[in-house]
């Protein structure tokens, strides 16, 4: 006598057969699943990246806009002192002002000087830079903080020049991996 669980005859073949393919087809499913998912986990982490560096990026830029406006009677001194606030640049060392100081202040912050690891600045954006520009509205300056993105996106406006065309290369071209943070700090002369 056979149990309902035994099988006997060309079905029970068959029967093994068909587990076989069953399994390798679910291990197929599976390996694809995985695949996804590791991709998935590579795009947060450059998601991530570039939430970190545009947070990085507007703290500075308010960093900067304070300074401005706390020492708006020499606000016309920062566009010329900031002009070297640069990743990559010398800071300017001259601290014999508050504008010097706020300038090399800044640059040290763009290159990264919060956070170290060794030797090396780790705390800030990928070629951050930092421009303070006058409008041309008497007592309007605007604060901009550019960097590398790390996916080619969409160019920032053309209004926006700093750090224009220095981000090109390697997957970027057009200024697609250029981002900016801008801010407009108006100053009353009292």
């Amino acid at each position: 006598m056979y149990s309902s669980t035994e099988k006997s005859g060309p079905n029970a073949r068959l029967q093994r057969g068909m587990t076989l393919i069953e399994v390798m087809v679910t291990v197929f499913i599976l390996a694809v699943g995985l695949l996804g998912m590791a991709g998935l986990q590579a795009r947060l982490q450059q998601s991530e990246m570039e939430a970190y560096q545009r947070s990085q990026a507007l703290m500075l830029l308010q960093d900067m806009a304070s300074r401005l406006a706390t020492n708006r009677n020499s606000a016309d001194l920062y566009e010329a002192a900031t002009s070297a606030a640069a990743s990559g640049a010398a800071c300017p060392t001259n601290t014999a002002t508050q504008v010097d100081r706020d300038a090399s202040e800044w640059c040290n912050a763009l290159q990264g000087a919060g956070e170290t690891s060794g030797s090396s600045k780790a705390g800030a954006m990928i070629g951050g830079r930092g421009c303070v520009e006058a409008t041309g509205n008497p007592g309007e300056y605007m604060i901009t903080v550019a960097w590398q993105g790390l996916n080619p996106l969409s160019a920032p406006p053309a209004s926006v020049a700093c750090g224009k065309d220095l981000y090109d290369g390697g997957v970027c071209s057009g200024d697609l991996c250029r981002r900016v943070v801008t801010t407009i700090v108006r100053v009353a002369s009292l």
